[in-house]
């Protein structure tokens, strides 16, 4: 018989989510890191600050797309939904453990400011969630395609010698893509032009601010 998952099992899940995403080192990844076959290759100090920067911006979306992802699966009004948000969230978490793997590397550190990013993100995705499922879905869609314009942007701005950290990057690209395009398949709304300008302008809030904090 399987057993029934009681509101103080979803709550402590809930919670192990939220430790694993905030504290550092913390993520276990279901998929080894790309960075692993990759050689290290020496950066000044100026070039292991940037690259540092950048994977610290990329660790703190990580942080906003498990915030996201929870807030939407805690109100999704279909079970598929819930579920594929769940797998998403899953491929996320390497995501999150690379980035701050990479970090580790670089003798950096997360960004003081992921709880805040991560409360304001797990409200909006439970608001597009309560609105319903084809909001919901097209919020993850128009989010992965603002993730993937990041990651080409950082892709072109790493230095042509860091092949761990664009190993990282490359195959993040690849897996937000897809949740991009799994999202719009479901059903999800594509959003106006308006909405997606004023995503970007709360992007770049965040990229400015946690490049350095």
């Amino acid at each position: 018989m399987t057993r029934q998952i009681s509101r103080a099992d979803n709550l402590i899940h809930q919670f192990d989510t939220v430790l694993r995403t905030l504290v550092p080192k913390a993520a276990q990844p279901s998929r080894p890191s790309p960075a692993n076959v990759q050689p290290e290759s020496p950066l000044d100090e100026e070039q292991r600050h940037h690259v540092a920067g950048l994977m610290r911006i990329n660790h703190t979306g990580e942080v906003c797309a498990q915030a996201l992802y929870q807030g939407q699966g805690l109100t999704a009004k279909l079970t598929e939904t819930r579920v594929r948000m769940e797998e998403a969230a899953a491929e996320e978490i390497d995501h999150l453990a690379w980035c701050d793997q990479r970090l580790q590397e670089l003798d950096s550190r997360t960004s003081y400011l992921n709880p805040a990013f991560y409360a304001a993100s797990f409200g909006m995705g439970a608001l597009a969630g309560a609105i319903g499922d084809r909001v919901s879905l097209g919020f993850v869609a128009a989010t992965e395609e603002q993730v993937g314009r990041h990651l080409e942007a950082h892709l072109r701005k790493l230095p042509i010698d860091d092949k761990r950290s664009r190993a990282v990057l490359e195959q993040m690209r690849i897996d937000e893509a897809q949740h991009e395009l799994w999202a719009l398949e479901s059903g999800g709304q594509r959003f106006p032009l308006p909405l997606k300008w004023g995503m970007r302008l709360m992007s770049k809030v965040m990229t400015k601010s946690v490049y350095r904090i």
